[in-house]
């Protein structure tokens, strides 16, 4: 596993030092469409290269969100024409497991309309989210300007800015970042998992 995340860091590097900002752009668009290049590890890399002069802070900083925000309108297109009616369908299939309702689906979408923007800033601050929280965004057709770019290009700001910044500050201990974002990960994503039981266990004790 040390060998492949060696040669993923050197690869990363040569591809910087080939394309330049270029690049930069590119890596980061493809970890925040879910590609095997994790922003978790380009943006702290990134941010060791700054401390040693191979590249500059401001122009990483604008390129990294630049690719962050054209990940996010890739993934709000993607809810936008998946359509609510269309979802509506598939989560009525689901009634009969118990599981999940269209009573459900309607709370959630009046939550998701009262915080949105929220929710938006906020999924851009949680490793493993970031752009796919742009879905239920083009699903409810947040208004584009100035709202869903308002809290998307703050979210990409403070999440690029903090990672690359880290990995600037550490200079050589940089993959610490990548740990740290890995264990919040894993941790959200733990949480998620025991409500999911909890409600499953509820519903079903529930219906007996």
């Amino acid at each position: 596993m040390g060998s492949v995340l060696t040669d993923l860091v050197r690869w990363v590097i040569d591809v910087v030092q080939s394309l330049g900002y270029i690049g930069v752009f590119v890596l980061i668009l493809s970890g925040s469409l879910y590609l095997p290049v994790p922003t978790e590890l380009t943006l702290p890399l990134f941010g060791f290269l700054i401390g040693h002069g191979r590249l500059s802070f401001v122009p990483v900083l604008l390129t990294a969100t630049a690719a962050r925000v054209c990940a996010a309108l890739v993934l709000y297109a993607v809810g936008l024409r998946l359509g609510e009616a269309r979802l509506r369908r598939v989560v009525k299939h689901f009634e009969r497991s118990k599981l999940l309702f269209v009573s459900d689906f309607d709370r959630a979408s009046r939550v998701f309309e009262r915080h949105g923007g929220k929710a938006i800033l906020v999924g851009h601050l949680i490793p493993g989210v970031g752009a796919l929280v742009s879905v239920p965004a083009g699903l409810k057709r947040m208004p584009l300007r100035w709202r869903f770019l308002g809290y998307t290009i703050l979210g990409c700001s403070i999440w690029n800015s903090s990672l690359i910044g880290l990995g600037w500050a550490l200079g050589g201990r940089w993959r610490i970042v990548e740990v740290f974002t890995s264990f919040v990960g894993f941790s959200v994503l733990t949480v998620l998992i025991v409500a999911i039981l909890w409600l499953f266990w509820r519903r079903r004790r529930a219906h007996r």
